[in-house]
């Protein structure tokens, strides 16, 4: 069986975010295997680390690739990003819910079309989704 490289990877930072978010490594785990999972990704682990005085980082190891955020609490500032292989999963339905969670004052975003040659840089389209 032949796979495919194809690709998305989306890069998002996020500006003037709630601290007391930024600063919880478990509740930003909690949403990012709940954004994983949002967009049909496989988890296959995850990896936390709670910085002090402040910051986290959460890396969660996806069948598909990645998914992870690295948070500056002091500054309001995340810096999300979420690649996936394939053509199944969309990681842009991750970003869109985390974004949702976090409800940034300011977002910049861009997606790397990846594994056909020629990087491709496009701006996407931004949709917070409706928590349930």
């Amino acid at each position: 069986m032949e796979y495919s490289t194809f690709g998305r990877h989306v890069a998002v930072d996020t500006w003037g975010v709630d601290f007391e978010v930024l600063n919880n490594a478990e509740l930003l785990q909690a949403h990012l295997v709940e954004a994983a999972e949002s967009c049909g990704a496989t988890v296959l682990s995850v990896q936390s680390k709670q910085f002090e005085p402040q910051g986290a980082t959460v890396l969660v190891l996806l069948s598909e690739s990645h998914l992870s955020i690295h948070t500056y609490p002091e500054r309001g500032f995340a810096a999300i990003d979420c690649y996936t292989c394939g053509e199944t999963v969309d990681p842009q339905l991750a970003i869109d819910y985390l974004v949702s969670v976090l409800k940034p004052e300011k977002m910049y975003a861009k997606k790397i079309i990846r594994g056909l040659g020629e990087l491709e840089v496009v701006t996407p389209v931004m949709n917070q989704v409706e928590l349930v």
